[in-house]
């Protein structure tokens, strides 16, 4: 008999693998695109990458990632997801600085999702900051 782990999984979707589609929409598999950042291994290059790991993690429920990369001075102490909301798209809008040679940049996007079955879409611009060569989310403003 298996114990279940204290993080709880989605149990009417399929296990995550390295293998799978990566969440974020890039043809990479999660373990070569988003995975990596999410396990630490690397740290996001640009600030649209952050953005897409951002979003692979709320699709994944990883509280720990998105704290990680959290601006500290708009860091909430505690961030609650809800299991019933299903991320079923992200979309890049405009990138505006956020390589790796910029200090800050600015990502819109629009992220579609289902929750207790009504389809929605998120559409933010996020403000993204370097912070000891490290890319986090500041801040984000609704659109639409």
């Amino acid at each position: 008999m298996s114990r279940r782990s204290s993080r709880s999984r989605r149990t009417d979707e399929p296990a995550f693998s390295a293998a799978s589609p990566c969440p974020c929409g890039l043809p990479a598999p999660y373990g070569e695109c988003c995975g990596r950042y999410h396990s630490g291994a690397a740290a996001a290059p640009t600030a649209e990458l952050l953005m897409r790991s951002r979003y692979s993690a709320f699709v994944l429920l990883d509280t720990q990632y998105l704290l990680r990369t959290w601006h500290p001075a708009t860091r909430p102490g505690h961030l609650e997801l809800d299991p019933a909301m299903r991320w079923a798209g992200l979309e890049i809008l405009q990138t505006i600085d956020g390589s790796p040679f910029h200090s800050s940049g600015l990502v819109t996007f629009r992220a579609r999702y289902r929750h207790h079955g009504k389809r929605g879409a998120l559409h933010e611009r996020s403000t993204f900051e370097r912070q000891d060569g490290a890319w986090v989310y500041v801040d984000g403003t609704f659109l639409d």
